[in-house]
């Protein structure tokens, strides 16, 4: 009988000379392209944050927003939004196919048990006599593989890699983008209704000053003039209070698609644009920290290295193929003797493919797959200054935004003591009612510009987080195997 501890001397050097055999990768050696930015931004270097501060990347992004509301927004978002699902079960797939690749370096092992028995007419006998004939066999056998002499396993192999670790940072990317968006939508919504809120008291101030116009006018002490200038005005802000009552519910229903699910009745309440929380000094660093900071970066990257990998699977088609299989057992033309003494079997067969003829195609690939390295350098580069020109971006706004809202605070102060100065005139006797209604836009018209220059600065805020490459850190509560 032929058992396992008697075959294993034959298999396990065996196995582990086929890994040894492998050889190195014909891929070019990777070096890392010219990022082709600036050594630092024209606006907000890097001294523009305290030296002190958190990197935005990181920087969890419940520390970065402090508001109740818009922590459980993001969290629902995380969970429920299928976009993300889709880029995080694409990272499993990925991952899946990288465990398959990554097993052809290693021979499989099977175990086989066979039997046939066979006859043999007398017209084709040697003995002129039909024959009725027996075969069993059992054993282990390493079918079909590939020793790597060229590294053609090896780089299909890194290229795997490489794919799967371009779909992980996707899939960071896509969850910074995500989260990007939630909050500037959440935040878009609150200034709806902010804007809302104020229409409608300017509303209510505009039906009081109708209402004393007609006061007035019935008791001769004003024109008609005044009267429909007034009831114009009323009619105008009702107009505005209905086209913003629109738009909060458009901007919540794209939160509600971003979330991927109603928003819940237990929501915290809303925090006013004035006194949300985010965190203002993050420090910008150099341009060149985005390439190890922003995921997109990174997944371009090792889309290029799995590209250059593929130059390697490429070369390798030009050389010869060699591939083994190998069979130990116990062998019998009866069945009662497949395990006596004796019965104990073995067969190696290696066998060559020589290319010698392809018509030109494993040119044709190797030109392919170095095209592609090259297109696959210029997105990369592309996403490098993508990224430098977001953060540039945000960091030139963030420099003025403020001096902005200040202005606009400013404004809405000056506006509303010319406002109660008219009212006052107009009540004395003094003006007509034109200069109250021109002080009333005027003071609707700056709270406006107010609630945009706020969200403004809360949008750049959030702008420059994601542009630095912050919001991917934390994953631990979303596993996609599980849903």
């Amino acid at each position: 009988m032929i058992s396992w501890p008697t075959m294993r001397p034959i298999f396990t050097p065996l196995a582990a000379g086929f890994v040894l055999l492998s050889g190195c990768s014909l891929a070019p050696k990777y070096q890392r392209p010219d990022a082709p930015i600036a050594p630092s931004y024209l606006t907000g270097s890097p001294a523009s944050g305290s030296q002190t501060a958190i990197p935005a990347a990181e920087l969890a992004w419940r520390e970065f927003f402090g508001d109740a509301r818009l922590q459980r927004l993001i969290g629902l978002a995380l969970e429920n939004n299928r976009d993300l699902r889709v880029a995080a079960l694409n990272v499993e797939r990925v991952r899946a196919i990288y465990n398959i690749q990554r097993t052809a370096l290693i021979p499989s092992l099977d175990a086989t048990a066979n039997g046939s028995r066979q006859r043999t007419p007398a017209q084709l006998s040697p003995s002129g006599q039909a024959v009725t004939s027996s075969s069993y066999s059992v054993g282990l056998q390493i079918p079909s593989y590939e020793v790597d002499f060229f590294g053609r396993i090896v780089s299909l192999r890194d290229q795997v890699l490489h794919q799967y670790l371009a779909t992980q940072e996707a899939r960071n990317s896509a969850q910074i983008s995500l989260i990007s968006a939630v909050a500037r939508q959440a935040l878009a919504l609150i200034a709806a209704e902010e804007q809302l809120a104020l229409a409608r008291e300017t509303l209510a101030a505009a039906e009081q000053s109708l209402a004393l116009n007609r006061q007035t006018f019935e008791g001769g002490v004003t024109s008609e003039l005044d009267l429909r200038t007034a009831e114009a005005q009323r009619e105008t802000v009702r107009a505005n209070v209905s086209l913003l009552a629109q738009q909060v519910e458009q901007f919540r229903n794209g939160l509600v698609l971003l979330v991927g699910a109603p928003l819940p009745d237990d929501l915290p309440p809303a925090a006013s644009l004035a006194t949300q929380k985010l965190i203002e000094d993050l420090p910008a660093g150099l341009p060149a920290d985005l390439l190890a900071r922003r995921p997109d970066v990174r997944a371009a990257e090792h889309a290029l290295q799995a590209a250059n990998a593929n130059i390697g699977v490429a070369r390798a088609a030009f050389f010869p193929s060699v591939k083994l299989t190998a069979f130990g057992g116990s062998a019998s033309t009866e069945l009662s003797g497949l395990f006596k003494s004796g019965s104990g079997g073995w067969s190696f067969s290696p066998s060559i493919t020589v290319p010698i003829f392809a018509a030109g195609r494993n040119k044709a690939q190797l030109d392919v797959a170095w095209i592609e390295q090259r297109i696959e350098i210029a997105t990369y580069q592309r996403t490098i200054q993508n990224a430098f020109r977001e953060v540039a971006d945000a960091l030139a706004v963030r420099n003025l935004i403020n001096e902005a809202v200040a202005a606009q605070e400013a404004r809405v102060v000056a506006a509303q003591r010319r406002y109660e100065l008219t009212q006052q005139r107009f009540t004395a006797g003094i003006d007509s009612f034109l200069g109250v209604l021109l002080a009333q836009q005027e003071l609707f018209a700056a709270q406006q510009s107010l609630i945009d220059a706020r969200l403004a600065r809360l949008a750049n805020l959030t702008a420059l987080y994601a542009a630095l490459g912050g919001g991917w850190q934390d994953t631990s509560f979303l596993n996609p195997a599980t849903r």
